[in-house]
This record gives C-alpha cells, structure tokens and sequence, in this order.
C-alpha cells in the first residue's frame, strides 16, 4: 500500500477533522461559487464544496496523487466540476479567479507547512479579492511542558552505542522540533496566545516573549506548541491537549538541550521566533527559580538541527563557484530536449547514450527521465 495513501486514510478516518470542514464548507460556499482547492490531496475538500453548491472546484495538487484525485472526481460524478492540476500552487495558473480557497496546511503547530505564504500568493494570483478562506483565522499556542518521551528522544545520542559515541548527533536531536501528541497532564502552566492573524496575511517573522509560572512542581523538558483554526461558522479545528474537541493530530514539542526540574512559582522567560517561509524555529528559555537559586538559561534552533554536510554549506556560500555533477548535467540534458519536437523515447536514448556510467539499463533511465519530465515539463 501507498504510505501518502495510508496518511490520507488516517485524514479521512479523523471525523473531528472531516467534521468541521464539512459544516465550514457548506456555511461559507455559496451557490455558483469556483473554488480552489489547495494541496488538494485526494481531494475531499473539493467534492464536499460541490455538494456545498460549487461550480467549479479547481484542485492543486503537486504530487502524484493528483492522478488519484482525479480519478476519484470522475468515480464520483464530478470530473465536469473538479479540475486537477498538478503543480505546486506557486506556480500553478488558472483559467479564473476563485471565489473561495479551501486548505488544510496547517501542519502541528498551525504554520510549518505554508499555511501562511501559500494562501498569500494565492489570494494575490489565484483569488478575486473578495475572496473568503477556509480556514479564516489562525491561533498559535505554547506551554511549558514535562514530557519523559521527548526527554528519551532528545537524550538518545548522549550514550554509547554499539561501542561508539555519538555527540555530533546529540547537538543535533536537541535542536529538532518533535511531532508528539501530549497530554493534558504535561503542561506546567496554562498556555499563552504568541501568535493569531486573519487570513490572508503577509508571511513575516513570528516573534513572541510569552512568561510563564510554573504551576506544579515537576521537570522541564520544552515547550510544546499547537494551533487554533477559525474554519468558518462555528466550525473550528484544534490539536489543544486540553481539548475534548481535539482532531487526531500531534503537537509541535521544542526540547531543552537538558531537563531541568522546576517548582512552583519559578518563572519560565521565553524568547520564540519562527521564519515560516523557511520552516526554521528558535527558542530560548530563562528559568528563575523562586528560591533565589542562579537562574538556568537555554536555547535552540532548528537550524541547528538541520542535516548539513560541508559540501552543503559551501553550495550555499555567495562567493562559492561551482560546477554541475554528471547527474546535474544529465537533469539538464534531459531539460534542454524537452522542445515540443523530440519524443520522450528519443530523449531516453539520448541520455543513455550520453551517461553511460549513471545507468545500469533502460528501466533505470526511464525512470530518471520521468523523475525530470513530470517535474518540470508539459
């Protein structure tokens, strides 16, 4: 079985979630409405807007699932209502203007995976400018948390392991954002609003000072972080550990780079800043303790959790030069042939004549000139 399928029928089996977006969509589309369905998936958004009375439904999706998507539209007597395109929503075009966008990415903490940027370059190339969003309104929150999992995630590369150490790796686990579902039970203090906007809103950075007291004793481990989405009506998404209501999604967790156990009373200053666009957090927590004891001060950064080896970070240098490798040449090869005369198997016989030592056979070959062709050509 596909596992981008098994996911989506983890999506469709949240009735939380399917929920919502059916009362949102069939309160905010109107009769006549088009419709763009962004990051459409298996396009369920989009045939829950027919049903709402929708037009036309115009599903983006940039991968594979897209041909799925579409078959679906057609199973379903809607292919003369649904149109997929299978591009990145950047760089999609459409025939129309949308009257209404509809989008789950949202992601665990409400951002991650371009809510954000994505509804703003859609609502300035896609969208009439009266368009209304699905969902409408975005809350961030964050609290302290006592979590014994993350703690083991976080610590993991502290020992030896099969004879050997591993302390680049340790930098590495204490400077990732972890997807956990929490409990209740693990926050340390009540949580705090650092972020809410209506949408569209113009991608920025996300600064926040939020203070915390902690409200039991216990350990600190991080800080987790979830989201509130206004969908429309009275429908709402959420993946609060505290709420009955909550959709069967995990939370964002940010470890500490060491526990540290704290009381009641003891003060919590946090400093959070995400660059959305980027996908990159960083957080720093100050502990002061009501027993007067020196305070404890820790932080992180996603980007120093991030997998770069040198050859990376030199690509990434402005005065760096640098030069194609026989795969980048070979992408490229395929790229230039691609001029509405030459024949997809012509461009495959090309290019194993051209690169002999990349492929072992025909199979191969076609499968790196599809790789390139449904990527980047009509």
């Amino acid at each position: 079985m596909s596992l981008v399928l098994d996911e989506h029928r983890e999506y469709l089996s949240d009735s939380v979630r399917l929920d919502a977006f059916r009362t949102a969509i069939h309160s905010v589309v109107r009769p006549g409405d088009v419709v763009v369905d962004l990051a459409s998936g298996t396009g369920i958004l989009g045939m829950l807007a027919c049903r709402a009375g929708a037009a036309r439904v115009y599903a983006i999706e940039q991968d594979g699932l897209a041909g799925l998507a579409r078959e679906l539209a057609a199973h379903n007597g809607l292919a003369d209502r649904i149109t997929v395109i299978r591009e990145h929503s950047t760089r999609a075009t459409l025939p129309e203007r949308g009257d209404v966008l509809v989008t789950d990415q949202i992601g665990h903490f409400g951002f991650e995976v371009g809510l954000l940027d994505l509804t703003w370059d859609a609502a300035h190339r896609l969208l009439k400018p009266s368009a209304r969003f699905i969902p409408r309104a975005l809350r961030l929150l964050m609290a302290p948390v006592e979590c014994a999992e993350l703690r083991a995630r976080a610590s993991f590369w502290d020992d030896n392991r099969a004879g050997f150490a591993w302390g680049p790796a340790a930098t590495i686990a204490r400077n990732t954002g972890y997807p956990m579902r929490l409990d209740p039970a693990a926050l340390l203090d009540e949580p705090q609003e650092i972020y809410a906007a209506t949408l569209p809103v113009a991608p920025q950075a996300i600064d926040s000072r939020p203070q915390f007291r902690v409200a039991r004793r216990g350990v600190l481990d991080g800080l987790g972080g979830w989201f509130e989405a206004a969908l429309g009506g009275d429908a709402f998404l959420t993946n609060d550990p505290r709420s009955r209501h909550r959709l069967n999604r995990r939370n964002a967790v940010l470890p500490l780079s060491h526990p540290v156990p704290v009381d009641v009373g003891d003060v919590l200053d946090v400093s959070f800043r995400a660059m959305p666009e980027r996908a990159i957090l960083a957080w720093r927590v100050a502990v002061r303790f009501a027993d007067g004891r020196t305070p404890v001060v820790d932080s992180g950064s996603t980007f120093a959790g991030m997998l770069l080896s040198r050859e990376d970070l030199r690509a990434t240098q402005p005065d760096a030069t640098l030069h194609l490798t026989r795969a980048g040449e070979a992408r490229r090869e395929v790229i230039t042939r691609v001029d509405g005369r030459q024949s997809v198997a012509g461009i495959q016989a090309d290019i194993r004549e051209r690169f002999p030592d990349l492929f072992s056979s025909d199979a191969a070959v076609a499968a790196f000139v599809a790789e390139v062709l449904t990527r980047y050509a009509r």
